[in-house]
């Protein structure tokens, strides 16, 4: 069997059984890719409002701002966290109705509309 082949070994290096190199990497550093995607997905608070939820946050005249999506996609990373998949997000006297995985808001029920509401089909609660 040809040793060179076997161990990727060449040259005079192989005569002398010498080892190959290996890549040699700083101790708690972590790939530039790996990196770049871990703080991608750290950094990650886009949250999706279907025209649904649109329609009702209109006719209820309920207002978000960036930083209220801000903290609504960190309750949803917190559920994503614990296994949550169709949630409920209590949020400043408003419900809001979130599949999880899509990180989408369903609909959303202001404090007046959810008087004597059941809501179902939800794994999952947080308030904030």
């Amino acid at each position: 069997m040809n040793r060179e082949w076997l161990f990727g070994v060449r040259g005079p290096a192989a005569a002398q059984g010498a080892k190959p190199q290996t890549a040699q990497r700083e101790p708690g550093r972590q790939s530039g890719c790996f990196r770049a995607e871990l703080d991608k997905q750290l950094a990650r608070t886009d949250v999706v409002v279907s025209n649904h939820a649109k329609q009702r946050l209109e006719k209820r005249a309920i207002r978000l701002n960036e930083a209220d999506l801000q903290q609504i996609g960190r309750a949803i990373d917190r559920m994503a966290a614990k296994g949550g998949k169709e949630s409920l997000i209590l949020f400043k006297q408003t419900a809001f109705l979130v599949n999880v995985p899509n990180r989408t808001i369903i609909t959303a029920v202001d404090q007046q509309s959810m008087k004597d509401n059941v809501f179902t089909n939800i794994d999952s609660a947080i308030f904030l």
